[in-house]
């Protein structure tokens, strides 16, 4: 097997006309279990489970894939990133929580929660904005700590003390 670039993706294997591997990734064109078709999967080196599983045309006589080539690669391997991103968006979205409170003087101050993607640590981090985006305290949890407008509000009311 010889090293080609993200550009170029390398073949598994010489004459493989179902597999290619390059830029982190594996495509490899399978049998569709739901029908009589095929399909194609996009599997992140290291990662178990691919990330991307989409129809694949068949071939000229009907019966077996159409082979993969250099510019299928590329559409998929674009989605399959796109897919990955999003996924990555979306984990971020669930460890964050923003409230945003009024202090005893009126001003609005936003308080995060961000909880510590850390399975051997596991915690998270609490903190207050002004409305600047100056940090004001900053204050570690637990990752189970429920942030609320009532929870911010007393954080805030306390002094930033024990929430």
């Amino acid at each position: 097997m010889t090293k080609n670039t993200a550009e170029q993706p390398e073949s598994e294997n010489e004459g493989d006309e179902r597999t290619w591997v390059a830029s982190g990734f594996t495509a490899r064109v399978i049998k569709n279990e739901d029908d009589e078709g095929w399909a194609v999967t996009m599997t992140r080196d290291g990662d178990s489970e691919p990330v991307l599983t989409s129809p694949w045309t068949m071939g000229r006589d009907k019966k077996n894939p159409k082979p993969l080539n250099h510019s299928d690669f590329k559409t998929l391997l674009k989605g399959a990133l796109d897919v990955v991103a999003r996924h990555e968006a979306h984990a971020r979205a669930m460890r964050h929580r923003s409230v945003t409170v009024v202090d005893g003087e009126g001003s609005s101050i936003r308080v995060d929660l961000d909880i510590a993607p850390d399975e051997d640590d596991p915690h998270a981090m609490l903190s207050a904005w002004d409305a600047i985006g100056e940090k004001l305290a900053e204050r570690r949890v637990a990752p189970n700590f429920k942030l609320s407008s009532a929870s911010a509000g007393r954080w805030v009311a306390s002094g930033f003390g024990e929430p």
